[in-house]
């Protein structure tokens, strides 16, 4: 990898100037994250503002890499104006939260809540199975069509609105037969290309909106009376979460678990590891002697 390839595809900003050895590992890095880990452009754009930042700390108070401790990133984050913890019942540091998953048996509980006797249960039936099964994203779910399905093949194809990278999933009884039946007894009558659609007045057979999505599997979730019992999310992403983590539970390969979820490299598909419990057991090591004044101080500025 070469900083010169990220500065010729991204053309930094003139006022983001990275010189020196550290300069030189931070273009590394965002050459990593645009041509390895395949972000977007913003995002990149916005891990170089930050680093940038760190940069400009580092140099204004004469640091070298050999210097960075946990006081260092201490001192910037206070300078900074940073708040490293999220201050609740509990503490949970950003960086280190958890995807919320849930297991096989919940996931069950919540398709069961659903009245698949009418018209918008039928629906809310095949949007919400699509996602536990294949573990499709919400621009996925309202963008999923008719021409992606292959009846001859018994397969589903189409290109992810997120990564534009082409999947194609087995097409599943159970995902055929609500496809079916939303198309028999419950879609409304229209040439949209689209399947799901809404049933409101003013957006009547037209795709759903993102956040009528997310608030449809919401619905379920605390219909299941799951979303009560702790807090962890009750979005349609939890059931990607989900999917991932039982996956790793069944000690499926990494890979696999990439391709089913259309990741562009198994980077991406790590964040996953960190659910791993059974896994990670096996890596557990001493926790080393921390002498940083914030942790002694129980994780709060004073």
């Amino acid at each position: 990898m070469n900083t010169k390839g990220y500065i010729e595809e991204h053309s930094p900003s003139t006022d983001h100037i990275f010189t020196g050895e550290f300069g030189k590992l931070i273009l590394l890095y965002l050459d990593h994250m645009a041509n390895v880990l395949k972000r977007k452009t913003s995002t990149v754009r916005n891990a170089e503002l930050y680093l940038f930042r760190f940069y400009c700390f580092l140099s204004a108070h004469r640091y070298d890499i050999s210097n960075l401790s946990f006081d260092v990133i201490e001192n910037f984050h206070r300078e900074q104006d940073y708040t490293m913890y999220i201050v609740s019942d509990n503490y949970h540091f950003r960086e280190g939260k958890l995807p919320s998953t849930y297991s096989e048996e919940e996931i069950r509980t919540v398709l069961y809540c659903v009245d698949r006797s009418s018209a918008i249960g039928k629906r809310d039936y095949l949007f919400l199975i699509l996602t536990a099964e294949y573990g499709l994203r919400n621009g996925d779910i309202r963008q999923f069509r008719l021409d992606h399905i292959d009846w001859d093949r018994n397969e589903i194809r189409f290109y992810q609105d997120k990564t534009s990278n082409s999947v194609t999933f087995p097409l599943l009884s159970s995902v055929g037969n609500a496809i079916i039946d939303y198309l028999k007894n419950g879609r409304p009558i229209t040439d949209t290309i689209e399947i799901i659609l809404s049933v409101k007045p003013s957006r009547k057979s037209k795709t759903l909106s993102a956040s009528a999505v997310s608030s449809i599997a919401a619905k379920y979730f605390g219909k299941s009376g799951l979303s009560a019992l702790n807090a962890r999310h009750k979005g349609t992403h939890v059931f990607r979460h989900s999917l991932a983590s039982n996956m790793l539970a069944k000690e499926v390969p990494l890979l696999v678990i990439s391709d089913v979820l259309g990741h562009s490299s198994t980077e991406s598909t790590k964040t996953y590891l960190k659910v791993d419990f059974k896994q990670l057991k096996r890596c557990a090591l001493p926790m080393p002697a921390n002498h940083s004044p914030f942790y002694q101080r129980g994780g709060i500025w004073l």
